[in-house]
C-alpha cells in the first residue's frame, strides 16, 4: 500500500514499524459543541484507513483522543454556570452517538487531555531539562530555534515565519506583554485565570498547552514512534509542527513515519463559517440525510482533494448508495437452483472486482476509484446473475458486494422501515417527554426517526413530518 505522506510530499510505499502492527493516532475534536460536518470527514476518511488495514491482516492500535480542556469549553462552561467537566463530559457523549450513527468505529483508546496531566508535566520537565524550554512567570514555552527541523513538515521556512510574526512582536513589546525569547516560541503550560480548571504544577497552578496534550498521549497509548498521523490539513501548522518539535526534542526519536491529512470541506464553495450561516453540525444534517449517505459522500472523493457538501452532490451519493443496496436485496430475493458447483467465470470476475478495489485503496487510499469499481461490481451482478446462477455463486455475489462495502463502512442491510403508526406514536412519546422536561429522551426519539430517514418539523400547528 502506498500512503501520499505530508512530511514527503510524495506516495511512499507503507512499511510498519513493527510487522503486523499499526499505530494510528488521529487528533480527535475539542467537545464544546456537537461536532460539525467539517469535522465527520477525518472521522470517517481515517475511520476507513483503519477499517482497510484491519483487511489487510493489520493488527491496528487506533487512538484518537478527546481535548476536554480548552478555552470554549470553559466560556460555555461559564455561561451555564457549570463545571466544564459537566460540559466535556455531555459533548464526548454526544460526540460518540454521531460517530456510531456514521457508523464510525470506538477507537481502541479515546484518551482525554485531563486524564493525561502528570505525564504532560513530565514531558515539560524533560524539554526543560534538555533546554528546549523556559519558565517565565508561571508560563513555560517551548524555545522552538532549538529544534533544528521546525517547520520540516508544513515545509515552511522558520526566517519567514518570524518575519510574519514581527508585527504582533512589536505589539507585544509596546504593551509589556511580551515575555517569550522568541516571537515563534508557543505555550507548553498556561498559569490560570480566575474562574478556570487548573492543576498543580512546578511552574504554579495552571493547564498544558494544546499542542503538547497530543505529543504525551500518543507517546502514551502508541509509543514514542507513531506508524500513521493523520488529521485535517488545517492542523499541519501549527499543531502538527509543534507536535514534532516537543516529541523529538524531548525523545530523541522520530514522532512519526507517515502524516496523512484531509482536504478541506466547503459548503456550497464557501468556507463553513457561523457568519455566513452556512455552519451545519452532524445532528442538524442527519435531520435532512442518512448519515450512511453522508459517509457515502465524504468517501466518493478522494481524501486530500478539497470535498464541497452542496444539497445536489449528497443527493447524487443518496441515489449511487440506493443503486448498490438495491443491487444488494435483488440478489437476495433471487431463488437460485441449488445444484452442486458453481459458476468459475462468473466467481472469476467476481475476483478480478474485489483486486481492482484493492488496488484503489492501496494507491493512497483511493476511495473513490473503489466506490466506481463497486458500481462496476453492481452493473455486472444486475445484468450476469439470475436464479440460473448457482446458488453458491449468487451467496458468494453477495457476500462480495457486502465484503466492499463493509470496508468502506457501508452498510447494505436495510434497515426496516417504519409503518406511519409506528411514527406518530414515537412522536407522541416525544410530545410527552418534553412535557415531563425529559429532553434526553425527546431528543433520543428525535434521532432514531432521523437515522431511520424521518424529518419532523416543530409548528405552531403541531409536529410535522416527512419521510427523507
Amino acid at each position: 500500500m502506498k500512503i501520499f505522506n505530508t512530511l514527503t510530499r510524495t506516495k511512499e510505499e507503507f512499511v510498519p514499524i513493527n510487522e503486523g502492527k499499526v499505530g494510528i493516532y488521529v487528533c480527535g475534536p475539542t467537545v464544546y459543541d456537537y461536532i460539525h460536518i467539517g469535522n465527520a470527514r477525518p472521522m470517517i476518511v481515517f475511520d476507513t484507513l483503519r477499517r482497510y488495514l484491519t483487511y489487510k491482516g493489520y493488527d491496528v492500535n487506533y487512538v484518537s483522543n478527546f481535548t476536554d480542556v480548552d478555552d470554549k469549553i470553559i466560556k460555555r462552561a461559564n455561561e451555564e454556570g457549570v463545571d466544564s467537566k459537566v460540559i466535556s463530559e455531555r459533548f464526548i457523549a454526544e460526540t460518540k452517538k454521531d460517530m456510531a450513527a456514521m457508523n464510525v468505529q470506538e477507537a481502541t483508546t479515546h484518551p482525554k487531555a485531563t486524564e493525561e496531566i502528570p505525564d504532560m508535566i513530565e514531558m515539560i520537565k524533560t524539554l526543560i531539562e534538555k533546554g528546549h524550554a523556559y519558565e517565565v512567570n508561571g508560563t513555560v514555552y517551548f524555545r522552538t530555534r532549538s529544534f533544528a527541523d521546525y517547520g520540516k513538515l508544513s515545509h515552511k521556512n522558520i526566517d519567514d515565519l518570524e518575519s510574519g510574526h514581527r508585527a504582533e512582536n512589536h505589539q507585544l513589546k509596546v504593551s509589556g506583554q511580551d515575555e517569550k525569547e522568541d516571537p515563534l516560541d508557543f505555550v507548553l503550560w498556561k498559569p490560570k485565570k480566575e474562574g478556570e480548571p487548573f492543576w498543580e504544577s512546578p511552574w504554579g497552578e495552571g493547564r498544558p498547552g494544546w499542542h503538547l496534550e497530543c505529543s504525551v498521549m500518543s507517546k502514551k497509548y502508541i509509543g514514542d514512534i507513531i506508524d500513521i498521523h493523520a488529521g485535517g490539513e488545517d492542523l499541519i501548522f501549527p499543531h502538527h509542527e509543534n507536535e514534532i518539535a516537543q516529541s523529538e526534542a524531548a525523545n530523541d526519536k522520530e514522532f512519526a513515519r507517515y502524516w496523512m491529512h484531509n482536504g478541506f470541506l466547503k459548503i456550497n464553495n464557501e468556507k463553513m463559517s457561523k457568519s455566513l450561516g452556512n455552519f451545519f453540525t452532524v445532528r442538524e444534517i442527519a435531520d435532512k440525510y442518512p448519515l450512511q449517505v453522508i459517509r457515502f459522500f465524504m468517501l466518493s472523493a478522494h481524501y486530500r482533494s478539497p470535498l464541497n457538501f452542496s444539497a445536489d452532490l449528497v443527493e447524487a451519493s443518496k441515489n449511487g448508495l440506493e443503486r448498490i443496496l438495491t443491487a444488494v436485496d435483488k440478489l437476495k430475493s433471487l431463488a437460485p437452483a441449488d445444484v452442486e458447483g458453481s459458476d468459475v467465470s462468473v466467481e472469476a470476475e467476481l475476483d478480478g472486482y474485489t483486486k481492482r478495489f484493492e488496488a484503489a485503496m492501496d494507491d493512497d487510499l483511493n476511495t473513490a476509484d473503489a466506490i466506481s469499481v463497486i458500481f462496476e461490481l453492481v452493473k455486472y451482478t444486475n445484468i450476469n446473475i439470475s436464479n440460473d446462477t448457482p446458488k453458491k455463486t449468487v451467496d458468494l455475489s453477495i457476500r462480495t458486494i457486502e465484503k466492499l462495502c463493509d470496508i468502506l463502512g457501508i452498510i447494505t442491510e436495510r434497515e426496516e422501515e417504519l409503518l406511519d403508526s409506528d411514527i406518530e406514536a414515537l412522536i407522541n412519546e416525544r410530545q410527552e417527554a418534553r412535557k415531563a422536561k425529559n429532553f434526553a429522551r425527546a431528543d433520543e426519539i428525535r434521532n432514531m426517526l432521523s437515522d431511520k430517514g424521518i424529518i419532523l418539523e416543530d409548528t405552531r400547528e403541531g409536529v410535522k413530518w416527512k419521510r427523507a
